[in-house]
């Protein structure tokens, strides 16, 4: 499963038109964010990317979960957001 990384900095239009594109090919994509900013963005493009994949009969769910991460030799938690056709 690919997984996309998302920062308070991403863009939702360009981070959902990269889940809809890796959904349409693959199936299923994982998104990654720390922290709360990121967070935010990401859920912003899954919402996005639902309404993209919908006009062609794709309906999009997410399901959470907590994943480590290390960042800079630290280990980190971050939100995992799996998201996948119903």
């Amino acid at each position: 499963m690919e997984i996309l990384k998302v920062s308070s900095k991403s863009a939702p239009n360009s981070v959902a038109g990269a889940v809809a594109g890796v959904i349409r090919e693959s199936g299923a994509v994982e998104i990654q964010a720390v922290g709360a900013g990121a967070t935010n963005q990401a859920i912003k493009a899954i919402a996005i990317a639902r309404g993209y994949l919908a006009p062609s009969g794709i309906d999009a769910i997410c399901t959470p979960a907590f994943a480590s991460v290390t960042i800079d030799g630290e280990e980190r938690t971050a939100i995992k957001l799996i998201v996948e056709p119903r």
